[in-house]
């Protein structure tokens, strides 16, 4: 299938024969068809914050933390709209770390390596790596913590100002925005990559070496502690018991919302629609099921795991495996640190872009306010461009093409771009599809234990209009805002993501059972199906289809009645076990 693509538009990329691409993680969180602003944002940020880390480690030398000319050298490229990762480069770094190994890093951050990719080792960079990478072993979790700090200060300051700033202040909030991205990119990539993809790829060893069962491994990988993303459930629970009101909510979180990790997404400060939604269903909520209680509980099962696995290692090996169990508590969840921070950074830029396309508009330069989207950063910091209604015209028009095709989560050269279901077709797939999602199976990863029955709600809109309190979710990817419905929810089914990608963290300190990288999920599964959702082994069986009346109230609504849960676990097996 042939899309027609404007050669001058800034949203897809020529790739080389010999490259691989996956849009594992990245499509995360940029989810979707990018607009140009996003992508010119975000593009610069990745290539420059992931290169900068590992630039740290040694792997790389100071001068290659640039944006590369050719897109296919870059950390990160954008095909008919969609960001994907450049798997050679992330498997050329982890050949040249020691202790890693070329498909170490691929694996844990995009849950699987494609056949046929290059998988060298190399110790060109050794002396490199032996002086910098204990540095930055050692202090990146005070690098996190001290660069993040002042920009949730920084943010509440700029959103009061955004409806008064003037054209000027605009495009001086724009590019103070795009800066602060960029550094925060920098500063959530090392926390990746140097403070939680090593010491998690060490307790998934421990964990094995101590023949750890189900229950145990699962407790190890949970309970580590506040995360970002969960400090969200508590506030909402609060919010539905009237212990804070919607303001403080929003000066605390209001820039997450639907699409949040696109410029474009209209987040919960300017729309808090979903926020008083979800916080009146947790107020539904008995107060046995106080989250509080139940991170208190998971606390408490991972210290006793702990001493569990301590006990089943020789004497010899446990100073280095307590090593290991305490950097674990202090480094994973550094990932939500970072992350909403360049959120935050996200979002004055989004605030700033609104505005300056209010003002554009209203004197005529822009038929539309939301057209701002459709020019890349420099164009709108630096003035816009000569013609800049035709250009906005033709990029609306591509991008609207884009969004009727998808592309697959992984590739060589060229993507094959295939045609979505329209709008009307409400199980997610077209006839041919559906007939062919009738025989097929969902498999991905075991991201998080437990065994659930339920009903499916597979989610396309992010704003969790039609979502039932005990539903399973079934979702191509999801964003930080998901943790305020995930709490709410039996299971989690995502078509796209890894072990370390943000659904399988939150689902793991939520407690919820979790599959993840899927590839089909969404195609397969229908709201109002009823299933059996297995964290342990990453499978969700078909129990009864919607058409056979599965759905208790005679309508495809999916409500999930409550199934039995078993403790489940992470382990090396469960990562070989996703499918495309």
């Amino acid at each position: 299938m042939t899309i027609n693509v404007d050669p001058s538009g800034p949203l897809h990329t020529q790739s080389r024969p010999e490259r691989f691409w996956s849009t594992t993680n990245v499509g995360e969180a940029l989810p979707g068809v990018a607009t140009p602003l996003g992508w010119s944002l975000w593009g610069p940020a990745v290539d420059v914050g992931v290169r900068d880390c590992f630039a740290r480690m040694g792997a790389l030398a100071s001068g290659d933390v640039r944006v590369q000319d050719d897109p296919n050298d870059a950390v990160a490229a954008v095909f008919y709209g969609r960001a994907a990762l450049n798997v050679n480069f992330f498997c050329e770094m982890g050949g040249l770390l020691p202790g890693s190994g070329p498909d170490a890093i691929a694996r844990q951050l995009l849950g699987e390596v494609p056949a046929g990719i290059p998988l060298a080792r190399s110790r060109r960079r050794l002396p490199f790596v032996a002086v910098r990478m204990p540095y930055a072993l050692a202090t990146i979790r005070r690098d996190v913590i001290a660069r993040t700090g002042p920009t949730k200060a920084w943010w509440q300051a700029w959103v009061p100002r955004f409806d008064t700033l003037d054209e000027a202040g605009a495009r001086h909030a724009l590019a103070e925005g795009r800066d602060r991205f960029t550094e925060m990119i920098r500063v959530q990539a090392g926390g990746v990559f140097i403070g939680v993809q090593a010491v998690y790829d060490q307790l998934l060893t421990l964990i094995e070496k101590a023949g750890l069962d189900h229950a145990q491994a699962n407790a190890l990988v949970a309970g580590q502690g506040s995360h970002a993303e969960t400090d969200i459930i508590f506030d909402l629970w609060r919010m539905g018991r009237g212990e804070l009101d919607l303001d403080a909510f929003l000066a605390r979180h209001g820039y997450h919302g639907p699409r949040e990790g696109e410029v474009s997404g209209r987040v919960w400060r300017e729309d808090p629609t979903p926020v008083l939604r979800l916080a009146a269903q947790y107020g539904e909520r008995d107060d046995t099921q106080d989250p509080a209680l139940a991170a208190a509980e998971r606390t408490r099962a991972r210290e006793r795991a702990e001493r569990e696995l301590l006990a089943g290692l020789p004497a010899a090996q446990r100073p280095g495996a307590k090593l290991v169990l305490k950097l674990a508590v202090s480094r994973i969840p550094l990932r939500g640190v970072a992350k909403a921070a360049y959120l935050q950074a996200l979002d004055v830029a989004r605030g700033a872009a609104r505005r300056l396309g209010t003002l554009l508009a209203a004197d005529g330069r822009l038929d539309d306010p939301e057209d701002v989207f459709l020019f890349e950063v420099s164009d709108l910091v630096d003035g816009l461009p000569a013609g800049a209604k035709e250009i906005a015209a033709r990029r609306r028009a591509q991008r609207a093409d884009f969004l009727r095709y998808d592309i697959p989560t992984h590739w060589q050269g060229r993507p094959a771009p295939f045609e979505l279901a329209p709008a009307d077709d409400t199980s997610g797939a077209s006839a041919a599809q559906a007939a062919q999602a009738a025989q097929a199976a969902v498999s991905g990863i075991g991201a998080s234990g437990g065994i659930v029955e339920g009903f499916v709600r597979v989610v396309h809109d992010p704003t969790f209009n039609d979502i039932e309190p005990d539903e399973v979710l079934v979702c191509v990817t999801t964003d930080p805002s998901w943790a305020s419905v995930l709490f709410l929810s039996s299971a989690l089914v995502v078509d796209i993501g890894g072990l370390l990608s943000h659904a399988a963290v939150v689902a793991r300190e939520v407690g919820v059972p979790c599959v993840i990288g899927t590839g089909n999920g969404t195609r397969v599964l229908r709201t109002g199906d009823r299933v059996r959702v297995d964290g342990n082994k990453g499978t969700v069986e078909i129990l009864r289809r919607a058409a056979e009346g599965t759905d208790r109230d005679g309508v495809t609504r999916g409500s999930t009645e409550s199934g039995s849960t078993e403790s489940g676990s992470v382990t090396r097996d469960s990562e070989l076990e996703s499918t495309a």
